[in-house]
């Protein structure tokens, strides 16, 4: 259908949507790529939506699945959790170049409402932008018997599936689509890359700052009994169904928290302080990506992927830690997350003179985000795709700029949102000259490689390992944290596992 002056409508494979025009683009909102999860289809896979008569609103935003932390007022209510929104330069057009936005968030927060995600600078470049909702926390990832696990990312897997179905009536190529993500919503990227039933949906992948965590069924059955016995109830699908999913959500967090007091126990994951992520050793997600991709169990793409220099700098400064971490703090730290018998010692050598809250600091941006994402560079590339590697080393200049280049700074600046409540946060009311020339950098990137699969500079290769610095005056240099890779090289990521020995 066409698009009226005011009111652009659009038929969908399942019905007529009716979106809104904002600031030259058009916008859909609250668009159901799944059936409600109503009953007994709360912890179920998604089911493809219903069809239905007659013209459907989408002007405000889904539901937000239940998660921890603030919600917006206004969408908090309903279980129509599965909604996606797109944003389109024009409905009427063909062959746009599709960005479909997986949002981060530990894998218990996420939503693609958010502020931060809004796409007017994406659609001026001529992309066809898609923010998915999907299942978190509890809902997504906790492992239950009688439930799918990795349910999380079989909402994304439902939301690709909806794009490849209707992509094309929004103005989109759905062989163009490019699966992109931050954070938890990297590692629902990586993830994507070698799970089976999403070939063939999406073509090139964005993932910044991957996450190395992953968790076996072993471990995550132990999560869910310990979470379920916090009600009084056992881990199944039946007994926490009687339970409201913000009470759930909640209790997650808490229950998040209190994993450091049993280190014994948990572990890495203590370390972390985050109860769930996705479920190695399952029917979705039988290996870690990185292996699936070395070992020549799936096949690489063209993949734009970064972290930022100071990734674990935003923890520690929300702790109220940085700069304050004690000896103990980083022997623990390197004890957990150092690769190998030999990596405590190799970080100490490699920085003699770091104080403990720098090693720590190190280890736990290698460990969490950096090493991962690297890996996954040259992972993809072992299995025949394209790497092309990033570091964000650009300061916040807010708080004085001890934040650094610290993790989810990259978010505002590729989405061109400095002015969202998290671009100023970082960057202040009024960003710098060398703010807007990093985001005007990193849009155009994306813009071309969605476009193209190459973002302007030379592809990483594991011999060369050329690697774009995004800064006041950005280069493209030898990869930046070589005392880190030659530490880890050899040692990908591991899934938290039940702890060897413990008592």
């Amino acid at each position: 259908m066409g698009a009226a002056a005011d009111h652009p409508r659009v038929g969908t494979a399942e019905g007529v949507v009716e979106g809104r025009w904002r600031a030259g683009r058009a916008e859909f909102r609250g668009v159901s790529y799944a059936r409600s999860l109503v009953g007994g289809l709360r912890f179920a896979a998604p089911a493809p939506p219903g069809s239905w008569d007659g013209t459907r609103q989408a002007a405000e935003f889904g539901p937000v699945p239940p998660q921890s932390g603030p919600v917006q007022a206004e969408s908090a209510h309903g279980t129509d959790w599965l909604t996606l929104n797109v944003s389109t330069p024009d409905p009427g057009a063909a062959g746009l170049p599709v960005v479909v936005w997986i949002p981060g968030g530990a894998y218990l927060t996420g939503v693609g409402s958010d502020p931060v995600y809004d796409a007017a600078r994406l659609c001026r470049a001529g992309l066809v932008v898609v923010t998915v909702n999907y299942r978190v926390g509890v809902e997504g990832f906790v492992h239950l018997a009688g439930a799918p696990a990795n349910r999380g990312l079989l909402d994304q897997i439902a939301a690709l599936e909806w794009v490849q179905r209707n992509i094309g009536r929004f103005g989109g190529d759905p062989s163009l689509v490019t699966v992109a993500g931050q954070s938890a919503g990297a590692g629902s990227v990586a993830a994507l890359l070698t799970v089976r039933s999403a070939r063939g949906l999406f073509r090139r992948a964005v993932a910044h700052s991957v996450p190395g965590s992953h968790i076996t069924p072993a471990l995550a059955a132990e999560v869910a009994a310990a979470l379920a016995g916090r009600f009084g109830v056992a881990p199944t699908v039946d007994a926490l169904s009687e339970v409201d999913p913000w009470r759930l959500a909640d209790e997650l967090t808490a229950f998040g928290a209190d994993l450091a007091g049993d280190r014994g126990r948990w572990g890495r994951l203590a370390q972390l302080g985050v109860a769930v992520c996705p479920v190695v050793g399952t029917d979705v997600l039988p290996e870690t990506p990185w292996s699936a991709l070395a070992g020549g169990r799936a096949d690489g793409v063209e993949l734009l992927v970064g972290h930022t220099r100071d990734e674990f700098r935003l923890f520690s400064v929300m702790a109220g830690r940085y700069g304050s971490f004690t000896d103990d703090d980083a022997r623990r730290a390197l004890d957990l997350f150092a690769p190998g018998p030999h990596g405590a010692a190799a970080y100490r050598a490699a920085s003699p003179g770091a104080s403990a809250s720098e090693l720590l600091e190190s280890v736990e941006s290698d460990a969490l985000f950096r090493m991962p994402s690297l890996q996954l560079a040259q992972a993809n590339a072992v299995a025949g795709g394209t790497s092309y590697l990033f570091e964000l080393c650009l300061a916040s200049t807010t708080s004085g700029g001890v934040l650094g280049a610290c993790h989810s700074l990259d978010v505002p600046l590729a989405f061109g949102t400095l002015d969202s409540p998290t671009g100023r946060g970082v960057f202040g009311d009024v960003p710098g000259p060398a703010a807007l020339r990093v985001s005007r950098e990193i849009g155009a990137a994306w813009a071309r490689f969605a476009r193209t699969g190459d973002p302007g500079w030379a592809a990483y290769h594991p011999e060369r390992r050329l690697t774009r610095v995004l800064d006041t005056e950005s280069a493209t240099v030898p990869y930046p944290e070589e005392v880190s890779r030659q530490i880890w090289e050899g040692q990908a990521p591991v899934p938290f596992d039940v702890a060897v020995g413990r008592g």
